[in-house]
């Protein structure tokens, strides 16, 4: 009697288990969660990050988003927080692209100038340039760094018109913001809608993004979205994005929560919660598709390479202050979105924390790798203090070395100088010409974001440089 009682409690206490416990997955995934957001924050405190937020999506469901840190208000990062997404806005503008293929309104492998005949070049070839093209970087258009200002898409791509492209369209692949302006304002003219608009109606709105919006200029006031951060020597500063137009190529604001949503209509055949598509299947599979000259990006969304385990369908996104990173794992039905409120030059955090958590969504550990951006500025900053105690030196020296040349002949002197003048020169011309080339809209403080502690040490050159050629020039002139 005692047995078959004990044995009834068991499976008693089994039946209440599956009722409040529907299944292990539900206890996999709050290990998983655990093991995520540690994940997460130590990689925060170790590369000296301010925040982030993440959404973790599985087959077409988000099971997971969270933000960590703070914002440069001071305030807890959340999920719902707003952040910019750089070019992972590009796989946005391909989906509305291949909206109106799916109407019928265009054709992919037809010359963009059939429905953009405003679209100029200096350059017979642009008649051959397709919206496939476009779409998958094969255009042949360059990405130059230094472009002029615009306010609206119609003047963005009124840039391209004394352009000339670098191959024939189909050749290769070349990455170029300048196709997905184009892109853009196809949109516009095909839709007759202003692409803002036609992104909020046609797929933030029916996707449940509320918080969703996209700007034309990176400078145009947006409610609630705080400054991003770069990083210099192990910690982050508050800083200014970078004045440009880029609507179509990385204009988008989101949040980790509405990226979700996202996430899961690509992880889900392009089918919304409640059954209806956005787009057809076919053509989903052909946005993540290799094209013809490009083997690593579709339309619209990079494709990794075999060295890369698990394969991926992502994009990622950086500006001056900000990246963030879009993974889609087809083989585990996995999507990952990674959003940071901070910027580094030499290495993509948003890449390197969205693969730690595709590992552990595998059952592996991520490694603990060396925060190598906090050494490389520290090494930058190490240079920089020996440059400055030796430039010091030179200084105070100028004379002594002036004095031992006062017997050569002024070329061979001047001549001499030489070491100390080019690098001088160039670093002027790198701080006062370039930002005002073209009448672009960067400044020297944009410079000094880009990489604040290679700027510094070139600004301590600079300034050696100067002082050591204008004291070694002054003891000649008096002394001679």
């Amino acid at each position: 009697m005692r047995k078959r009682i004990y044995i009834l409690s068991i499976l008693i206490g089994y039946l209440v288990s599956l009722v409040f416990y529907p299944s292990a997955v539900n206890a996999d995934t709050v290990v998983e969660k655990e093991a995520i957001d540690e994940y997460v924050m130590s990689y925060l405190e170790r590369n000296g990050l301010p925040g982030a937020a993440i959404v973790i999506v599985k087959d077409g469901e988000v099971i997971y988003e969270k933000g960590y840190g703070h914002d440069s208000a001071g305030k807890a990062l959340t999920e719902k927080s707003l952040m910019r997404i750089g070019s992972s806005s590009k796989p946005f503008t391909g989906f509305s692209v291949l909206q109106l293929v799916e109407k019928g309104k265009i054709n992919l492998d037809d010359p963009v100038v059939k429905y953009l005949p405003e679209l100029t070049m200096d350059d017979d070839r642009l008649d051959k340039i397709t919206i496939r093209h476009l779409l998958s970087h094969t255009s042949g258009i360059p990405n130059p760094t230094i472009i002029e200002p615009a306010n609206t898409i119609k003047e963005g791509i009124e840039r391209v018109n004394s352009w000339k492209l670098q191959w024939e369209p189909g050749e290769k692949y070349y990455y170029s913001n300048a196709n997905y302006w184009i892109l853009a304002r196809l949109v516009e003219v095909v839709s007759g809608m202003d692409f803002p608009e036609y992104l909020k109606e046609k797929i933030f709105i029916p996707l449940g993004m509320k918080d969703t919006l996209t700007t034309i200029n990176s400078g145009d006031p947006v409610k609630g979205l705080s400054k991003g951060y770069i990083t210099a020597y192990g910690t982050a500063l508050p800083w200014s994005e970078l004045e440009q137009m880029f609507a179509g190529a990385g204009g988008i604001i989101s949040t980790a929560s509405d990226i979700g949503k996202w996430l899961a209509l690509h992880s889900n055949e392009g089918l919304m919660d409640n059954g209806e598509r956005l787009i057809s299947k076919e053509l989903l599979e052909e946005s993540h598709s290799p094209q013809p000259g490009s083997p690593k990006y579709g339309l619209g969304w990079s494709l990794s390479s075999k060295e890369v385990k698990p394969p991926r369908i992502s994009h990622s996104g950086a500006l001056s202050t900000v990246q963030a990173q879009l993974d889609i794992v087809p083989s585990s039905g996995y999507a990952i979105g990674v959003l940071l409120n901070s910027f580094t030059t030499t290495i993509e955090h948003s890449y390197e924390l969205s693969s730690g958590i595709i590992q552990l969504t595998e059952g592996r550990i991520p490694e603990d790798n060396s925060p190598m951006p906090r050494l490389i500025d520290m090494s930058l900053g190490l240079i920089t203090v020996i440059y400055l105690i030796l430039g010091i030196r030179g200084v105070k020296r100028s004379r002594e070395w002036a004095n031992r040349r006062m017997k050569y002949p002024a070329w061979r002197y001047y001549l001499r100088l030489l070491p100390q003048v080019v690098p001088t020169v160039f670093i002027g011309w790198l701080f006062f010409v370039v930002p005002n080339l073209q009448n672009n809209s960067s400044t020297i403080k944009d410079a000094f974001g880009l990489w604040m502690a290679l700027m510094v040490l070139l600004t301590i050159v600079f300034l050696i440089g100067v002082l050591v050629t204008a004291m070694r020039i002054y003891y000649r002139i008096k002394f001679k």
